[in-house]
């Protein structure tokens, strides 16, 4: 793609001025948290730290950006885990465009189930507005206290509830975008029908702003949960976690709303790191799954019985109030803290068939069980729809870094060799950031590459949407 040609770096500077200074800081204190993901892995640079109050005021952004060549890195709670928000180092000169400022949720229409936010509001609080109207926000993850709507959607956020629900794709009615030449895309109607034309909102989804920046987005609610129980229980394999995820359909039907699988180590790591946290069970096992379902306690009850009967489920126990089941999840939610807490690893966020999660599993360990006998696999992730979080930790006592650094490329590569094996997916819900830009050059669709990078130069000829992100 024919990109813009940049401008120097004094040159980029000299050109803050044309900007309203209340939307410019330079400050190096106050740009430094934006420059370093939440992993600590991925590091940037960037000239200035860009905060639009409004829609009008981020085209005014885009419009200067194109007129002198800088990239434009937008950037939502910087929760991200492959380096999407992030400048590149060395590149060319570039600013942090901060959505922070427009956080507001506008609107909420509990009749026609739906929710308009400015994309710089935390999920959290989509939460408490979808609650307060007596519906709900079918979308939870573990950094929802600082995630952002934007972001949300420039990665199409998967989460705990995307067996029952979908990922964030599926809670987007409309956006509004404003894109690379400063037009704003005006998709915000919240309609359920609307044939009239190109669905351009799916462009922006998953696109990690490199086609625009998304500014304001219509999400879909769902009626409030009647009922809903939370249930804990002890596997001995994969195999008869996917057994039990069985039963519990054939019993509940769609009203299994979550299914989470977690290795042994996981919950060890975080039994171990965070203190406060306790089993649920006492019995040991390899695996444990956490569900929630939209049903009486009494119903799972009985599947769970009948579970234990087959030898589908060694342990298992329902939670008794809100409370515990708060700490059910806490001890889910909580595994990517305790893995930080201990230092670097190989993260690695794929998804397979849900038929054959169990014997990837299986493939994967006896794969690094050869090239890295010493390497500690962690595994969680959500089983339901065959994502797991496959993580590599260094061996006992090597210095994570420096062995991440050393291995992580050549057992990221290894693992993604072993999810084409089995027609799977490099990134379920993370994103490709810089993190597998290379990877996907070298294992996506070549007919899905030619149509998106056709689509990235006709939408940002001048290369300056959070360039070096997806494509390599």
């Amino acid at each position: 793609m024919a990109a813009s040609a940049p401008v120097s770096q004094s040159d980029a500077r000299a050109a803050l001025a044309e900007l309203p200074p209340a939307l410019v800081s330079v400050d190096a204190a106050e740009l430094a948290p934006h420059l370093v993901d939440w992993r600590g892995a991925s590091r940037g640079e960037a000239i200035a730290l860009l905060r639009p109050r409004d829609s009008s005021e981020v085209q005014q952004i885009v419009r200067w950006a194109g007129r002198h060549g800088i990239a434009l890195v937008p950037q939502g709670g910087n929760t991200g885990l492959v380096g999407g928000g992030i400048p590149e180092h060395g590149g060319r000169p570039a600013v942090l465009l901060s959505l922070r400022r427009m956080n507001r949720v506008l609107a909420v229409d509990p009749h026609g189930l739906s929710l308009l936010a400015e994309a710089g509001t935390i999920l959290d609080h989509v939460h408490e507005a979808a609650d307060a109207a007596g519906c709900r926000f079918p979308l939870s993850l573990g950094s929802r206290g600082s995630a952002t709507v934007g972001g949300l959607v420039s990665t199409n956020a998967g989460g705990v509830q995307v067996l029952r629900h979908g990922p964030m794709r599926s809670q987007v009615l409309g956006l509004e975008a404003v894109l690379a030449d400063g037009t704003i895309l005006n998709q915000l109607s919240a309609l359920r029908k609307d044939n009239c034309g190109y669905d351009l909102k799916q462009l922006l989804i998953g696109a990690e702003g490199t086609l625009g920046v998304v500014t304001r987005v219509a999400l879909r609610l769902a009626p409030a949960l009647t009922e809903a129980t939370i249930a804990w229980a002890a596997v001995p394999s994969a195999d008869a976690a996917l057994l039990l995820l069985s039963r519990l359909r054939a019993g509940l039907g769609e009203r299994v709303e979550s299914f989470e699988l977690i290795s042994r180590v996981a919950l060890d790591l975080v039994l171990e790191k965070l203190p406060g946290t306790r089993r649920p069970v006492a019995t040991a096992s390899d695996f444990h799954v956490l569900v929630e379902a939209e049903s009486r306690a009494a119903a799972v009850e009985l599947l769970l019985a009948a579970a234990i009967e087959a030898g589908e489920v060694l342990d298992a126990t329902l939670a008794a109030s809100g409370g515990q089941a708060a700490d059910f999840w806490a001890l889910r939610e909580n595994i990517a803290v305790a893995e930080r807490l201990e230092g670097m690893a190989v993260k690695n966020d794929i998804a397979v068939p849900v038929d054959r999660v169990a014997e990837f599993d299986r493939r994967a360990h006896a794969l690094f069980g050869r090239l890295y006998p010493d390497a500690r696999p962690i595994v969680f992730g959500h089983l339901g729809d065959g994502n797991l979080h496959w993580n590599l930790r260094p061996p006992q006592g090597e210095e994570a870094a420096g062995w991440v650094k050393a291995h992580g490329a050549e057992a990221r590569h290894a693992l993604h060799d072993l999810v084409a094996e089995f027609h799977g997916s490099i990134s379920a819900e993370h994103g490709i950031g810089t993190l597998k830009a290379a990877e996907l050059a070298r294992l996506g669709d070549p007919g899905r590459l030619f149509a998106m990078r056709t689509v990235k130069a006709a939408l940002d000829p001048g290369g300056i949407m959070n360039p070096g992100k997806i494509f390599c």
